[in-house]
């Protein structure tokens, strides 16, 4: 097959989950035997036009120049060039900026969408964006000949919404097996004393609240915050809190740092509340991190009885008082392991993708 894959800043991945997703998912599919080209900003620090194989494709974006309307401008640039690839599969990731211009999809491609989450709940949008991200997921519905869904609870909502079948292909990652503690160092900090975020700066990642949870505690432990602080929000964060108990490191994309520190974290805080099967939170399970997390549907599909939850900061604060010497049940780590090994593996992906996308071309043909 020739496939395409657009909804993405580009690969390798320097940003987010999709990101991570794409290198996975096209580098699989190539190996597999099938003709693979991603789409990738044109400010994408990788300038090659080859990435393990797969082919990449460098279209304008100026979202750095104009802000959140730049990104429907690299999608509709993207669209444009697919209609002269003859793809066989057109997989758009995510909906919110492309499914506007579903009418210039090409027409002999078959359109595949992985759904993303429920973006039109997400509390750090106003009213007037949320109508029109529930417009966009109608669109998208509208437009794909077939629909992915990364969590079950996502898989259920297009059912009872749309009437529409959909296909479960959760995330996947993987098993950190190489901890070393002279990863630390950069980081002044000790095993096991020390909690950690990764995460976008954004409101409905409730890092304000885990913040507030650990400066309630008499914790002498400090937070380490991995993220990308310039927007508004991670500013806002960053000028109020930042000191020496509270840390924030900037965005950090080498595995193997990040790896190490989930895995010798005191605790590991996953605040995500909207969307599906969020990528970071599989790399902690993957990574043996001692995880407490938001308390809702999407993290409990994932982690079920595995984890510490917290809805407010006072929870946190309580969880982490200075006389707890252990705060996860070591079989949480064990069984977390297990659930990415049975259930949340990248060939699992792969093969379920290319499954799909295959039976997706045949059912159109018939």
């Amino acid at each position: 097959m020739k496939i395409g894959i657009l909804g993405t800043r580009g690969i390798p991945n320097n940003y987010g989950g999709f990101e991570q997703f794409a290198e996975h998912l096209s580098a699989g599919l190539v190996q597999r035997g099938h003709e693979v080209w991603v789409y990738n900003s044109h400010n994408h620090p990788f300038t090659e036009n080859r990435w393990h194989g797969v082919h990449i494709i460098h279209r304008f974006d100026p979202e750095a120049y104009i802000g959140i309307p730049g990104q429907f401008i690299y999608d509709y640039n993207c669209i444009v060039d697919a209609r002269k690839r003859n793809f066989d599969i057109l997989l758009q990731l995510g909906y919110t900026s492309n499914s506007v211009w579903y009418r210039l999809l090409p027409e002999r491609t078959k359109i595949v969408t992985n759904m993303d989450g429920l973006e039109w709940q997400r509390s750090k949008y106003s009213k007037p964006v949320k109508r029109f991200l529930k417009f966009a997921e109608k669109l998208a519905v509208k437009s794909s000949n077939h629909l992915v869904a990364d969590s079950e609870v996502i898989l259920n909502y297009l059912s009872e919404t749309y009437q529409v079948p959909a296909t479960f292909i959760p995330y996947g990652a993987d098993i950190f097996e190489s901890a070393h503690e002279e990863a630390l160092i950069p980081f002044r900090v000790n095993p096991r004393e020390y909690f950690l975020i990764i995460a976008r700066m954004q409101s409905d990642n409730h890092i304000e609240e885990i913040i507030n949870g650990v400066l309630l505690s008499k914790t002498i432990m400090p937070l380490l915050i991995v993220g990308d602080c310039r927007n508004r929000y991670g500013q806002s964060l960053r000028k109020t809190y930042a000191s020496e108990k509270i840390r924030f490191l900037g965005p950090l994309f080498e595995k193997e740092k990040l790896n190490n520190l989930r895995y010798y974290s005191r605790l590991y805080f996953h605040g995500h509340s909207s969307g599906g099967t969020n990528p970071s939170l599989l790399e902690a399970m993957a990574a043996s991190a001692p995880i407490c997390a938001h308390d809702n549907p999407f993290n409990r599909e994932v982690l079920g009885k595995n984890a510490l939850y917290f809805c407010h900061a006072s929870q946190i604060s309580e969880m982490i008082g200075e006389n707890q010497n252990q705060l996860v049940n070591p079989d949480f780590i064990t069984e977390n392991i297990e659930r990415i090994r049975n259930n949340y593996n990248w060939d699992t992906l792969v093969q379920s993708y290319e499954t799909m996308f295959e039976q997706t071309i045949s059912q159109n043909r018939n």
